[in-house]
């Protein structure tokens, strides 16, 4: 467990890089593009980290989807207010809706000509060991976490076919986040754990349906982040007092946060990763680097 010291350094540490976007010169890495970003509605989640990321670098317009809009009004005062430039649309719906999803792509193509990038991130889960889990709660936890992903590779993938005097070539990226949950055992429970490995698996599969149409799909696999989704066991621990053990487990020696993530997801969806196609990308402090060891007995 870390010392106070030590889980002092790393709050200090997280605060600079949520705080970053507050003082960082805007860029350009997303100029232009018209973007959907599903899952976006959690006060500290992935998607609305993104979506303020996203802005940041320019992007044109956003359309951002969950299926609880109440977090939505205070999400758009707060782009209105740092990035006026760029429009934004929200939609309360089910990420795993074919009908609302195609909706929302017309709705891009009809109103900017175009569709650039898809973050697919809406996702359940239901933290539930094998003896607690039942036929429906897998075929929900798929539903929404597998079949949202597929609706932004099928329907996405068409939209950014479409080319225009704006857009003369096809192209786009869409990002799906699976988990470090899909790439081996010990990160989730055996529902989520195999939702976020199809992910893994649409992302590779997409990838070469797609090839040669500059359509690009890749998968981010975030490790222990603070989110809504993860909340619980963050106040578990902070309620017991062992705050200090959160993260302890991969050689970064932390949790991580949303911020974080979208970082990732912004390289993905922007222009620098134009050679980056059909992987699954880690972002979990170093976790998946390793198989279990005993501290120290590598060093």
């Amino acid at each position: 467990m870390a010392t106070k010291e030590e889980y002092q350094k790393t709050l200090e540490r997280i605060k600079v890089i949520q705080g970053h976007l507050e003082k960082a010169t805007r860029g350009g890495r997303l100029a232009g593009k018209v973007c959907i970003v599903t899952g976006a509605g959690s006060l500290n989640g992935i998607g609305r980290a993104s979506a303020v990321q996203f802005a940041h670098e320019g992007a044109k317009h956003l359309y951002l989807l969950d299926f609880n809009g109440d977090n939505f009004p205070a999400l758009v005062e707060l782009l209105k207010k740092r990035y006026p430039d760029v429009g934004v649309t929200t939609k309360e719906c089910d990420a795993a809706d074919e009908e609302a999803i195609k909706g929302v792509i017309e709705q891009s193509l009809k109103e900017h000509g175009r569709l650039d990038v898809f973050f697919a991130n809406a996702a359940i889960a239901t933290g539930a060991p094998l003896t607690s889990t039942d036929r429906e709660d897998l075929e929900e936890t798929l539903r929404v976490n597998v079949q949202s992903c597929f609706l932004a590779l099928k329907h996405g993938s068409e939209a950014m076919k479409v080319t225009s005097k704006d857009k003369p070539r096809s192209g786009g990226s869409i990002v799906m986040t699976a988990s470090v949950a899909g790439l081996r055992s010990g990160a989730g429970s055996v529902d989520y754990s195999a939702s976020k490995a199809a992910v893994i698996s649409l992302a590779a599969t997409g990838a070469w349906q797609l090839a040669k149409t500059d359509i690009r799909v890749n998968a981010i696999c975030p490790g222990l982040i603070e989110t809504g989704m993860t909340q619980i066991t963050f106040e578990q621990a902070r309620s017991r007092g062992s705050e200090g053990k959160i993260g302890q487990l991969n050689p970064t020696g932390r949790y991580g946060v949303s911020q974080e993530i979208a970082h990732a997801v912004t390289f993905l969806a922007s222009d620098e990763a134009t050679y980056v196609n059909g992987i699954a990308m880690p972002v979990d402090g170093g976790l998946a680097a390793s198989h279990p060891v005993v501290p120290g007995r590598f060093h």
